[in-house]
């Protein structure tokens, strides 16, 4: 029975480590180092779908390493990165975006916290003038 478990044991992680070890290996680099340094550079910009916080530049994950296949081959044909951007937020949504658009649609996202932190400091600033004439008065 032992030695039947042994070999068990190293194929299952042999066939759990083998998927991150193809996907690394499906992307390949640009002939042109410019093109590939660009690839980079808007795979930096693209949020990984799985991930969620991290870039697909740095993450292996089987949808990310398509993505870095798919900015590739729209660079290859010859697409702007506004053009490959627009292409991937068509299809999968701004959340693909790791720095969303300046829109009217994300207007309310960018504005909040400075609406939150004006309402704060006017909140602060009649509470406190308000406590500073009740100490006054009892004066």
């Amino acid at each position: 029975m032992n030695k039947l478990l042994k070999p068990i044991i190293v194929l299952m992680l042999i066939w759990l480590f083998i998927p991150s070890m193809v996907a690394a290996e499906k992307v390949v680099p640009l002939e042109n180092e410019v093109l590939e340094q660009r690839a980079k550079n808007l795979s930096l910009e693209l949020r990984c779908l799985v991930c969620q916080n991290q870039s697909i530049e740095s993450s292996d994950a089987d949808l990310a390493v398509d993505l870095k296949i798919l900015v590739r081959e729209q660079i290859s044909q010859g697409k702007t990165d506004l053009q490959i951007k627009q292409f991937l937020v068509d299809r999968y949504g701004e959340f693909v975006l790791l720095k969303p658009l300046f829109s009217l649609r994300n207007y309310l996202l960018w504005f909040t916290p400075i609406i939150f932190l004006s309402i704060a400091f006017l909140f602060a600033f009649f509470y406190f003038k308000n406590m500073n004439r009740k100490f006054n008065n009892q004066d």
